[in-house]
């Protein structure tokens, strides 16, 4: 597809859960990120490579992380840095001991003030979430200093291992302790598969940096590393324009 006719597809709507699925939505959240059964602790140890990949980039001081859920990258950071999160989910940070390390804490992207700028924004296996992804790029891309870094650990969604891996696990246990199918949990969640999101990145950065883990491959992938500099300014600010143009439109 080419970028025009992807950037077409957005904004995306979720499918909507069933009302069992609705139901135990929550608690399977945070028992997804913070679990101790034993696929869990698997899974988050296969995802601590996308933790130790971003983490290992250090670039000044002025953090920002979109989608910071249970706080949980917080662990792999040095201490020192003025790390700032966008998560608009309250029930999975509140209360957490990591609040005590954060400058500050946003519900949504354009809650950050205007002129704040960032050495590196970056995220955890969120990209893959996001209904309006080009206007998140390009909104984020233009909060960057002019040396930042752009940073993204997503899972391969979209790969033959990834798509493999999660049906034979998580699925099969998921729907032996609920009886419902996962994969309605995965259509409702992930809405940008990998090779959307790095195209996106390749149109609004002008240099991108990809790793795969196990295997340099899409469908031999559990987890991508992305890392995006230098902004192509006049292509974000463009999107900008045009989500604002829309706006105004649905107002009159």
């Amino acid at each position: 597809m080419n970028i025009e006719s992807l950037i077409a597809t957005y904004p995306r709507s979720r499918p909507e859960l069933s009302g069992p699925m609705q139901a135990i939505y929550t608690k399977h959240y945070l028992d997804n990120r913070d679990g101790s059964g034993g696929l869990t602790r698997l899974k988050n140890w296969l995802e601590g490579w996308m933790h130790e990949r971003v983490a290992a980039r250090q670039h000044g001081i002025r953090l920002l992380e979109l989608g910071a859920g249970t706080l949980n990258h917080l662990r792999y950071e040095p201490p020192g840095l003025e790390y700032s999160c966008v998560e608009p989910f309250k029930d999975l940070w509140q209360g957490r001991p990591e609040l005590g390390r954060l400058h500050s804490m946003y519900s949504d992207l354009n809650d950050v003030p205007a002129g704040r700028q960032f050495d590196r924004i970056l995220s955890i296996a969120v990209l893959e979430h996001v209904l309006d992804l080009p206007t998140l790029i390009a909104r984020s891309a233009l909060m960057l200093a002019e040396d930042g870094i752009f940073q993204a650990g997503i899972p391969a969604e979209g790969g033959a291992l990834w798509g493999l891996a999660w049906r034979m696990t998580t699925g099969v246990s998921f729907w032996l302790r609920t009886g419902l199918p996962y994969g309605e949990m995965m259509r409702h969640e992930h809405v940008n598969d990998a090779s959307e999101i790095q195209q996106l990145l390749e149109f609004y950065f002008e240099k991108i940096d990809v790793e795969h883990f196990p295997m340099p491959h899409q469908h031999l992938s559990f987890y991508y590393s992305l890392v995006a500099r230098r902004p192509r300014i006049d292509v974000c600010r463009a999107t900008l324009r045009k989500l604002e143009v829309q706006n105004n439109s649905c107002l009159v």
